[in-house]
C-alpha cells in the first residue's frame, strides 16, 4: 500500500501546484461500477438500460468493526479515512500506520498509532434521513461547538462557473441514475468529484481524500447534488470548509446549524439561481446575470440520459 499512495501523493503535490483540471473524476464507462440490464418499458416494449452496482463494504478501525456500507466500491480507502474522521472516530492529528483493503472479504482495515475502542459509541447511534443508511454519532453535536470556520469569499462568478463545468462533466449519474456526487473545489475549478449511491459516501470520500494528503480546507467550496440536510451540514463543518452548496433544497435543522456554524449554505443552485439562507455575507455579487446561461436541459441532473 505504501508505493501506491507514495505515487499518489507525489502526482497530487505535482497537480495541486496550479490545478486546471480535475484530480478525480467520475468514469461512466468503468465496467465495475454499472451493468446494464433489459426490461420492459411503459409499452410493454422491451428496453435495456444501465443500473447501478451496489456493493458491500465492511470498515474496521484497528480491531473493530465499524460500519458494514453499501457503496460502489470505488476507492474503498478514503471511503474509510473518511467515514471514520467524520465519525469522529479519528482525529484530525491521528496517525494513520497503515490501510488495507481486500477485494474478495470486501473489507478495509484502517490502522492507527492510537489505540481505539468505540463499543459504547457504537451503541448510541442517531439514524438520519440521508441514503445508504447515513449516521451520526450524538456527540458530534458537541465536537461542532469547538469549530471555527475560517473567513472566506465565494464570488457569484465562480459559482456559476463551477456549476456549469460539474453538470457537464460526464458521470456515472448521468449514465445510469440512481447516485449522488460531491465535487470538492476551490474557487471556480473543480478538483476532486466523487460518486455513490450514498451523498454521506460520497463525502466521506472526498474526506478520506483530504485528509491522507493534508489538503488545507480553509479556501475551499463543497458541492453536493443532494439535500442540505443536518448531516450534510455537520460533515462539511468538520472538514472544515466554509462554504457548502447543492442543486437541492434544505431542511430546517440542516440551515439552523449552519447558521450556528456560520457555513454559508447555498441551494437550488441551477443555472442563474441559488438561494443562501446562511453565510450571505461570504457571497461577492460579481457576475452579470445577463451573461449567464440557464441550465441546459440535456445536462440537468434530474434529467439522466436514460430517462430522456
Amino acid at each position: 500500500m505504501g508505493g501506491l499512495w507514495g505515487r499518489a501523493g507525489a502526482l497530487y503535490k505535482r497537480r495541486m501546484r496550479k490545478p486546471k483540471n480535475f484530480l478525480i473524476k467520475p468514469d461512466p464507462h468503468d465496467p465495475r461500477l454499472s451493468e446494464r440490464v433489459t426490461g420492459v418499458d411503459q409499452t410493454g416494449a422491451k428496453v435495456e438500460t444501465a443500473v447501478v452496482v451496489e456493493r458491500a463494504l465492511t470498515i474496521f478501525l484497528n480491531s473493530q468493526e465499524i460500519v458494514t456500507a453499501m457503496t460502489i466500491g470505488d476507492y474503498p480507502e478514503y471511503l474509510a479515512i473518511g467515514y471514520l474522521l467524520n465519525q469522529n472516530m479519528l482525529k484530525a492529528n491521528d496517525t494513520i500506520t497503515s490501510v488495507d483493503y481486500d477485494e474478495d472479504l470486501a473489507v478495509v482495515v484502517v490502522r492507527t498509532k492510537r489505540r481505539t475502542n468505540y463499543e459504547k459509541k457504537l451503541k448510541k447511534k442517531v439514524q438520519t434521513s440521508g441514503c445508504a443508511q447515513g449516521t451520526v454519532f450524538g456527540d458530534l453535536m458537541e465536537a461542532l461547538e469547538a469549530i471555527k470556520l475560517p473567513d472566506a469569499e465565494l464570488r457569484t462568478s465562480w459559482l456559476y462557473s463551477l456549476t456549469n463545468k460539474i453538470n457537464t462533466t460526464p458521470s456515472l449519474y448521468l449514465e445510469a441514475g440512481a447516485i449522488h456526487g460531491c465535487v470538492l473545489a476551490v474557487e471556480d475549478r473543480p478538483l476532486v468529484y466523487m460518486e455513490d449511491v450514498g451523498r454521506h459516501n460520497a463525502v466521506d470520500k472526498i474526506a478520506g481524500w483530504m485528509f491522507k494528503h493534508r489538503v488545507r480546507p480553509d479556501d475551499k467550496i463543497f458541492y453536493t447534488t443532494g439535500r442540505l440536510t443536518s448531516e450534510m451540514v455537520i460533515k462539511t463543518v468538520r472538514m472544515g470548509i466554509p462554504i457548502l452548496v447543492s442543486r437541492s433544497g434544505f431542511t430546517a435543522w440542516g440551515v439552523e446549524l449552519a447558521r450556528k456554524a456560520n457555513l454559508t449554505l447555498i441551494g437550488r443552485a441551477r443555472g442563474k439561481r441559488f438561494t443562501a439562507l446562511a453565510g450571505e455575507d461570504r457571497i461577492v455579487f460579481d457576475q452579470d446575470l445577463a451573461y449567464v446561461e440557464d441550465e441546459c436541459a440535456k445536462h440537468r441532473r434530474k434529467a439522466a440520459v436514460h430517462d430522456e
